[in-house]
């Protein structure tokens, strides 16, 4: 039987980062993946065609960090483009600058009316806020916070906000607080300036997302298709689905909670029990290829909530090395959870086709 000295599992971003740091400070690691290839969430997939190879991330991956350490990291491994991030919104048939509150110029006029009186004669200003729901109308008033915020916040986080906690939520930064000249300004006419809370949004020239991992992922050891099913953490042994297992002296986990309780030898019944009552949201991809160029921004938001899709974005505007020659793509996320069965809501709502 083998013996590591630190053992990660998973091979996401969270786990290359862990092992190379550790490798920095010349310890001994090894990190074990269950599928054949490193990336997580942060990796992709390609999908054949007539014309070509079309390849999609795993959702809307772009790099915004401040930090330096990460920035060092991902450009050392890919050349990569530079996005200025001018998106739109769509609600009910109009599209819409981001973010919407300070960019109201296209809604109709009682539209507008009712989103700027709320904001400026804002009664929940001195409201004691306990849940994200408060939150949002201490910032933006009622009327644009249900008509706009909330409806969003049910079909990504599949919830409404009030049973939402600010405390778990990059709420501050994310959401915009525009001055009473900018919510004026941005109802009379489209010319505003980019008020995203990135400024610049970076994505490799080639290679996806997982690319900017790549300088991480030669410095660590990987061992690939070794799926754990026991973790004997009394004897600190891990078993694999392959029959192989290894000794460890200190383990680092990235695999999902309810997961990894299972798999723990000896979990406490109230543990086990406690774990499945974690709520988590899933994220349904439709990618699309077209052999014509459709898109022009590189992602959108859609308010409606007839729309079964809460976001979509291009690919091919990210990169144009993500599809074919003279084509395009798009991919649009459907989140779900208990709460939202995606069968339920497939029965209710519009589809993308129809939308396209």
């Amino acid at each position: 039987m083998k013996s590591e000295s630190i053992v990660v599992l998973g091979a996401g971003i969270a786990g290359i980062s862990a092992a190379y740091h550790l490798r920095q400070q010349n310890r001994q690691v090894k990190v074990y993946e269950k599928s054949s290839e490193y990336g997580g969430l942060c990796g992709g997939f390609f999908v054949d065609s007539a014309k070509g190879k079309f390849w999609f991330d795993n959702a809307v991956h772009l790099s915004f960090t401040k930090d330096e350490s990460v920035k060092k990291a991902f450009f050392a491994s890919a050349k990569y483009h530079i996005h200025v991030p001018q998106l739109l919104n769509y609600y009910k048939g109009i599209w819409v600058k981001h973010p919407a509150q300070n960019n109201l110029y296209p809604l109709p006029l009682n539209i507008k009316l009712k989103a700027i009186k709320d904001m400026l004669q804002n009664t929940y200003e001195n409201i004691k806020v306990e849940n994200f729901e408060q939150w949002l109308k201490a910032q933006y008033g009622e009327f644009f916070s249900e008509e706009f915020a909330m409806k969003y916040t049910r079909k990504y986080w599949t919830l409404d906000a009030k049973y939402l906690s600010i405390n778990h939520m990059f709420v501050g930064p994310r959401f915009y607080k525009p001055s009473i000249d900018e919510i004026l300004i941005g109802a009379m006419s489209e010319d505003t300036p980019v008020t995203y809370y990135a400024k610049e949004m970076y994505y490799p020239i080639k290679g996806g997302y997982k690319a900017f991992l790549e300088s991480m992922v030669k410095e660590i050891d990987i061992a690939y298709q070794k799926e754990v099913v026991i973790i004997d953490n009394e004897e600190k042994i891990i078993y694999f689905s392959d029959g192989t297992k290894v000794k460890y002296e200190k383990l680092i986990s990235t695999l999902p909670l309810p997961l990894l309780v299972k798999i723990l030898k000896n979990t406490p019944q109230d543990v086990l029990d406690s774990s499945k009552h974690l709520c988590t949201t899933s994220v349904a991809l439709v990618s699309l290829g077209f052999d014509k160029e459709i898109p022009e921004r590189l992602w959108y938001y859609v308010y409606d909530e007839d729309k079964l899709f809460a976001r979509f974005y291009s690919p091919s505007v990210k990169s144009g090395y993500n599809a074919p020659d003279g084509c395009s793509s798009i991919q649009a996320e459907i989140y779900f959870s208990e709460f939202k069965s995606l069968e339920k809501m497939s029965n209710n709502y519009g589809n993308l086709e129809d939308f396209l």
